[in-house]
């Protein structure tokens, strides 16, 4: 088999179970973060600063979250969504976030995930983070542009050309053409608060079992519970209202 059709083949699998594999680098970061707690590993930056890297590595991920939300809230239908099961795109996206980088949700998956990867503090914990990243979307993003090429011809190696596959030149932005859509967050975006202040809380909690010191992170414990609400309040609406349902733009 061709490496052209092999990319794409294996690009074709990941993409479809691209949510599952970074689930063990984010288990293996929280065994690293245990590990220095239980065996009184001096934080690199002092005690004192270790707090405010913790919500550092917070605001890292919510600033992920920010750009998945405004990447999505900003496309028509039937692009740029949660879907496994094969590729989507009615239209080409080009406007907007999409004007200075090409696959700008896979950038703020990145920044998600790199979030509870810096909370380890190890260097080659993040640098090999990054390089599996890279080596994982990679094909993911190969495969993808494939599509695009294929169903929009010149349209697509036109924009491909002067737009960044991952790393935005912010100065090419363009204003957006299609209305933001909060209805389209939340349809595809209402897992994500929730999940990073879990995924931050589960650090903070068995951090503290391992040192049976018990701090209570009030603030993270109150954000977590406001979004796990939000997240149940957004459910019901779907389940009982039509109100999350998209016209076509």
């Amino acid at each position: 088999m061709a490496l052209l059709e092999e990319f794409e083949q294996q690009g074709n699998w990941l993409f479809r179970r691209r949510g599952q594999f970074p689930m063990l680098f984010l288990l293996i970061g929280l065994g690293l973060y245990l590990y220095d707690l239980a065996y009184d590993v001096p934080f690199f930056l002092g005690a004192e600063a270790a707090r405010p890297y913790f919500w550092g590595c917070v605001v890292i991920s919510l600033l992920g979250l920010f750009v998945r939300i405004y990447t999505v809230g900003h496309t028509p239908v039937r692009t740029s969504g949660r879907n496994r099961e094969e590729q989507i795109a009615d239209t080409l996206n080009t406007s907007g976030i999409y004007a200075t980088v090409r696959h700008p949700l896979y950038l703020g998956n990145f920044l998600i995930w790199l979030g509870p990867a810096l909370l380890t503090a190890h260097f080659w914990f993040v640098a090999s983070f990054c390089l599996f990243y890279w080596l994982y979307y990679e094909r993911i993003m190969f495969t993808e542009e494939q599509f695009l090429r294929a169903k929009f011809g010149t349209t697509f190696t036109d924009w491909a050309a002067k737009t960044p596959a991952f790393i935005p030149a912010l100065s090419q932005f363009r204003p957006n053409t299609v209305l933001f859509s909060w209805k389209k967050v939340f349809i595809n975006e209402k897992n994500g608060l929730a999940s990073i202040f879990v995924v931050f809380l589960i650090f903070d909690l068995t951090g503290q079992a391992i040192t049976d010191v018990w701090a209570p992170n009030i603030p993270l414990i109150a954000f977590t519970l406001l979004s796990l609400l939000l997240l149940a309040v957004l459910k019901v609406v779907k389940m009982t209202t039509t109100y999350f349902l998209i016209e076509e733009r």
